[in-house]
Formats: C-alpha cells, structure tokens, sequence
C-alpha cells in the first residue's frame, strides 16, 4: 500500500464570534435543563455550526437552514402552542469551542434539543456534554460510523449510505481498480477508509492499487499531491479517487485537478463532503463528470423539493440561492423532533427521545424516512456527476431506502455489534455474546 501521511495540527481559527438570533423570550427553567416550563411562551432550540474558519463554508448554511425551519414551523403556530425562538452560537470551527458552546446552549439558554457539528471531531467533542446534561443533538452529516449514542440523532449517512455504495459503484460501472482514498486529518476521513480499505481488500483489490492520503484542515497547497494522484493513475489501471476532504481545502484541490488536466473520464473523483454549496464557489467546468455521493441532490424533481427550494430562496431573498444534502438531513431532522414533541406532549429530553423511534417524516426525494433503533434513518443513496452550471445529473440510484448501520460489518472489532435504544437500551450490543458493552461509542 501507498500511505502518504503529512505531520500537522489541526488548525483552530483564532476568530471568535459569538450570535444570538431570534425573537425574545423567557428562559426556559428544566428538570435536565431541558423542558419547558407551562409559563414558558418560547421553545428554544440551540443552532451549533461554525460561522467561521474553515468550516464556515459548510457549515453557515446549515445555521441558515435551522432558523428558515424555525422560521416554518412558527408560521403554523409553534409546537405545543409555543412559538419556536433560536439561539445560535458561533464555535468558529474550533473542536473544543464546540463543547463549551454546547454547554452554554443547554445550561445558560436552556434549549430544548440543538441541531449541529459537522465534522465527526466537533461531535465527538459534544457528546460528553449532551450525555451528562441528558440533551439531545440532530447530527446532519455524513459521517464514519461506529456509533450509537442515546442523546444523538444521525440524520446524515452512515458508510453503508454513502461510503460503500459509492465504491460499488466505481468497482462495477466505471471498472476501476486502483483507488485513491484522499483525506482531512481528522476521524472521519480515516475511519470512512479504513472501512473503504477492509471492504476493497475483501473484493481482491491488492495493497499496492490503494494510495492512502491525509491533509490538514484548510489545506491550500494540492500541486505536488494531484501530481502524485496523477502519476499512480498512470499503471494502466483505471483510478478513481474517493475523496473525504473537508471544507474549504475542497477549493484548491479541484482547481488544481482542473490545472493538472485530470478528467473525470481519465481519473474520476467521487467526493462524499462537495456539494452545491461547496461547488458554488469555484469553477466547475473543468470538474464536468466528476462525481459525488450523496443522499439528496438538488436538481431531483419532486413536488416537495421544488416546494422546499421555492419557500427557501423566497426566505432567504436569494433566487440563486443552492440547497444540498446536509440541509435535507437538517429539514428531516427537524421535522421528526417536532413531531416526536407533539407525540411525547413534551420537549423533556427523555420523553423526546423514547418517543422518536419509529417517528417517519417525508423526505424531499420522493421517499419516507423512519428514525431506527440505532438513532439513525432510512436514507436513499445517489450518485450524481458535476454539471457545468454547479448542480448535479444523478447517473445511479438504490432502488428503495437504505437502513443506517451505526456499526460497519467491514471491521472485525464492529461485525458483531448493533444499536437498539428500544429493545436492548444499548448503542453497542453484542449480538453474538448477547451483552452491552456499556457505552455507545
């Protein structure tokens, strides 16, 4: 195997800036500091995403898309009589910053859920935050797998929702048999390939037709990297990228394929973390037919989507303004928790989250997604090549609805292993030594 690893520590902007939106209202008091008092007149809820460093590219929309939710469902009354009031915090792509602004939100505001994080670090830097304060997090993005916690809900795609039908893909309709598996230094990245890597080798790809690479965040310099992409593309065997590249690194590296004069009919490129929003920002023709792997695309007719991206570019003033996966998965995700509220008759945190299993909501692609067990979704999956104009063409689709696995079959220490927060209360239960192992992740 070809592993290329660059030294580096994780950039943390030094800008830091702090935003409260929406309207006034009283804090809300809590039992688990969550739920709402009768005298209450607002439901907050807490928006978490970077709206600087390098993650703001991502992630601002996604702050944009919870108040345009919040901005929706007041329009039809509130939830519970109640009208819906944001908080929104700025953890300037900052993994730390994260924890402390989640504990801000859920302490000091006394929301009742927060929808947010995008990269699997800040996440992971949440969670032990929402388990002692018993909150709960809607997590919207793609992510590695591998776990299962009570208070988080994964909207996003599992590997076996993105990561895996992708290289099914690639291996069966474009023929390929080496692979660059190009990555951001940080979880995601390298447990997306490392299952990538298990899966590959279990279908007879051999070490030396797998290139491995991890770059920093905000990676700017891709020249003498694209050149060796290049080169090991150059064997005579078809070569695809799979790329897990965050942020805004995903700007100069597709310019740089662009300068190299790599083609999508030459080396492919299938991104899980490039979307419209992303591709918004740069010159797509050079990038026409590369590909990427998403649960939801823009250009899919729907009634509901074209209803969405109506009422969403009429909100936010913009006619040009791009919607794309990790926004359907915040719409989805807000969508269930509403329901689930006025299921459990409550925003109490524990009557919330026994009450979102099972809960189903329309989907903006045509479909219904259920929350599982394991805290995850049912999902479609697409591939979508790039378009000159920055939208995408869908070239393959699974048939129906994919079920989200917390846990990838592809690894040994994980086969064995399942989420089920109904019947067994446990985010990692042994199905073959019938025991929890006392933790979800």
């Amino acid at each position: 195997m070809v592993t290329k690893k660059l030294t580096h520590e994780i950039v943390k902007p030094l800008t830091r800036r702090s935003w409260l939106a929406g309207i006034a209202g009283l804090a809300l008091g809590v039992a688990g500091f969550s739920a709402a008092r009768a005298d209450d007149d607002t439901i907050k809820v807490g928006v978490l995403h970077s709206l600087s460093g390098t993650m703001a590219i991502s992630e601002t929309t996604l702050k944009d898309t919870v108040l345009f939710m919040i901005d929706q469902q007041n329009k039809k009354g509130g939830v519970l009589g109640k009208k819906l009031e944001a908080v929104v915090v700025d953890p300037a792509s900052n993994w730390p910053l994260f924890a402390e602004k989640a504990r801000e939100l859920i302490t000091k505001d006394k929301v009742a859920v927060v929808f947010g994080c995008w990269t699997s670090v800040s996440r992971k830097s949440v969670l032990p935050v929402f388990k002692e304060l018993n909150n709960i997090l809607f997590y919207p993005v793609q992510y590695e797998g591998e776990e299962s916690e009570r208070n988080v809900f994964y909207t996003g795609a599992a590997p076996n929702q993105q990561a895996i039908p992708a290289v099914d893909y690639l291996m069966k309709e474009e023929k390929v048999k080496r692979w660059v598996l190009a990555g951001t230094d940080y979880v995601y990245p390298r447990t997306t390939n490392k299952i990538l890597e298990a899966y590959l080798k279990s279908k007879g790809v051999k070490d030396e037709d797998i290139m491995i690479n991890y770059t920093p965040f905000g990676h700017s310099d891709w020249q003498t990297i694209v050149a060796d992409i290049k080169k090991f593309g150059s064997a005579g065997k078809k070569t695809a990228v799979v790329s897990t590249i965050n942020g805004d690194a995903n700007v100069p590296f597709y310019k740089e394929l662009g300068n190299q004069g790599i083609k999508a009919t030459d080396i492919p490129v299938v991104a899980f973390s490039v979307g419209e929003e992303e591709l918004a920002g740069i010159d797509t023709k050079p990038l026409v037919g590369h590909l990427a792997a998403w649960n939801y695309f823009e250009s899919i007719k729907t009634p509901a989507n074209e209803q969405f991206i109506k009422e969403w570019q009429a909100y936010t003033k913009n006619p040009k303004r791009t919607t794309n996966d990790p926004m359907e998965a915040t719409y989805i995700g807000f969508n269930m928790w509403v329901k689930a509220v006025e299921k459990a008759k409550s925003t109490d945190p524990d009557k919330v989250i026994d009450a979102l299993p099972g809960t189903k909501t329309p989907n903006l692609t045509g479909g219904v997604a259920e929350v599982l067990p394991n805290h995850h979704i049912t999902k479609p999956v697409y591939i979508g090549e790039i378009k000159g104009n920055g939208q995408f063409d869908v070239v393959w689709k699974t048939p129906g609805l994919v079920a989200g696995d917390a846990w990838s079959k592809e690894l040994p220490d994980s086969k064995d292993l399942i989420g089920d927060w109904v019947g067994k209360k446990c985010g990692n239960y042994n199905t073959k030594t019938n025991k929890c192992l006392g933790q979800g992740s």
